[in-house]
């Protein structure tokens, strides 16, 4: 079977024909931030939805998903979840700065993905549309704008578990897609912003920002975009997606100065001022830490947090909008809709 079979004539009569007609979709993580957008922008497109989670969420079953609990890893899950699906959106993972955690990534992302591959080839499940993530591309040490031709080196990403794992998650999904002949997309937003991130996986760093815990500036530069606009371009994904290949999705490529100095004006809350060092390196960030510690206090900025915000994630998302149709609202929104989502979701400390 070929790796660039048609999603409009998916194997074994797993689902229609007709590409833009309504198809059973199966969502992974769906739980997380950018899942509970995607599965909303699937529902609206009329598609049915199974919801795979380890837990319950009363928010999907608002919007008509099938709710089916259930784990990556455990296959007889999966067999439950996939027969019958045209294609599976694969969300789950974890988010994680803690080098602890490396193992539990690496699991997560990679066996878990090969679980799912497995699965899908056993159901005839034609298409994997794969949540990954810009730093597996654009990543840099200085002020580039690069996009899908680039391909950040393992070595400039060693010290970061997230980023390592999801590098080989995305090559183990294209290399086993293609053995079982699955057709693999791979979707590359940037840092998720916006209203609905209930874990605050990704808009973590915005809570310690409202909180004043972050007291430098970092000197690296940012590129964040909106959960609701990646789930739209995600969900487009399912036809217009071309198998093989990564689609970069983000929004502005601003420094990490002007990205707090137009959060804090949005927020009304006065920024870091105090400028970091430029290259203030590994072990830099690494014996600050320690300083901290020794002390007997949290450090302001652990060791793997100071060494990305050295770098620059600068980006073009052209090609997602060309193909996928991508487009990213006013960042300014989008600053204003998170803020105006943690303080209403967290509290008045905020």
């Amino acid at each position: 079977m070929s790796a660039t079979m048609s999603a409009t004539a998916p194997p074994g009569g797993a689902g229609p024909t007709d590409a833009s007609a309504p198809r059973t979709v199966v969502v992974t993580g769906a739980t997380g931030f950018l899942g509970e957008h995607l599965c909303a922008a699937l529902r609206a497109r009329g598609h049915t939805v199974r919801a795979l989670a380890r837990t319950r969420n009363d928010h999907l079953a608002e919007l008509g998903c099938e709710l089916h609990r259930g784990d990556v890893l455990a296959a007889t899950d999966l067999d439950r979840a996939l027969p019958g699906a045209a294609a599976v959106f694969h969300l789950a993972g974890m988010v994680s700065r803690d080098p602890a955690d490396v193992s539990r990534m690496m699991r997560l992302h990679v066996e878990g993905t090969r679980a799912v591959l497995e699965a899908m080839a056993r159901h005839q499940v034609p298409r994997l549309i794969l949540a990954s993530t810009s730093g597996t591309i654009a990543v840099s040490k200085d002020e580039q704008i690069l996009d899908e031709r680039s391909r950040t080196s393992e070595e400039l990403v060693a010290g970061w578990p997230y980023y390592t794992s999801k590098i080989y998650q995305e090559r183990l999904a294209f290399d086993l897609g293609a053995t079982l002949g699955r057709e693999v997309v791979a979707v590359n937003p940037s840092l998720l912003l916006g209203p609905g991130d209930r874990r605050l996986s990704s808009t973590g760093d915005v809570v310690r920002f409202l909180r004043g815990q972050i007291p430098t500036v970092p000197p690296g530069g940012i590129n964040f975009v909106d959960a609701r606009d990646v789930a739209a371009a995600t969900a487009a994904a399912l036809d217009a997606g071309r198998p093989g290949e990564r689609y970069l999705m983000g929004g502005p490529n601003w420094t990490m100065k002007e990205f707090f100095a137009r959060l804090g004006r949005v927020a009304r809350v006065r920024g870091p001022w105090l400028a970091l060092p430029a290259r203030l390196g590994r072990w830099g960030a690494q014996a600050l830490e320690e300083v901290y510690r020794w002390r007997g206090k949290e450090p302001p900025v652990d060791r793997i947090s100071g060494e990305m915000s050295e770098h620059f994630w600068w980006f073009d998302s052209a090609r997602a909008a060309r193909e996928l149709g991508f487009e990213a609202r006013d960042p300014m929104l989008t600053l204003h809709d998170t803020v105006r989502y943690l303080r209403q979701d967290l509290g008045s400390d905020l």
